[in-house]
């Protein structure tokens, strides 16, 4: 399973982005995806989950202004980021995890929040 993720950049505080996430090869044997992000001296922290069932999990610090989506025709995940604060900037990876056990990461897409 290879993932790339896209659209992060740099937004001010307050503003939304939207990220994605393509996953191709193996795509099929996909159970879960996610993003995680990892701030500049902080550890990886995960941001949310959306299972093949379509339910969601979401960590406190992103729960109601983060929103994760799934396009399973597309085999994509999406991650709509509102209400953007300075402490959400970070590289932001998204992961797919299979049912063959294997956690696989995508590239990482660098947020900025600053004004």
């Amino acid at each position: 399973v290879q993932l790339q993720a896209s659209g992060g950049g740099t937004v001010q505080p307050g503003g939304s982005l939207r990220l994605s996430c393509a996953a191709s090869g193996s795509a099929a044997s996909i159970e879960a995806m996610g993003w995680y992000r990892q701030a500049s001296g902080k550890q990886r922290e995960l941001l949310a989950l959306i299972l093949s069932n379509g339910s969601t999990k979401y960590a406190d610090s992103v729960k109601g202004r983060f929103t994760i989506s799934r396009d399973n025709a597309k085999n994509m995940i999406f991650l709509q980021m509102n209400t953007l604060e300075p402490e959400d900037t970070a590289v932001y990876f998204c992961i797919a995890d299979s049912t063959t056990g294997n956690v696989y990461w995508g590239q990482g897409t660098l947020v900025t929040v600053s004004s």
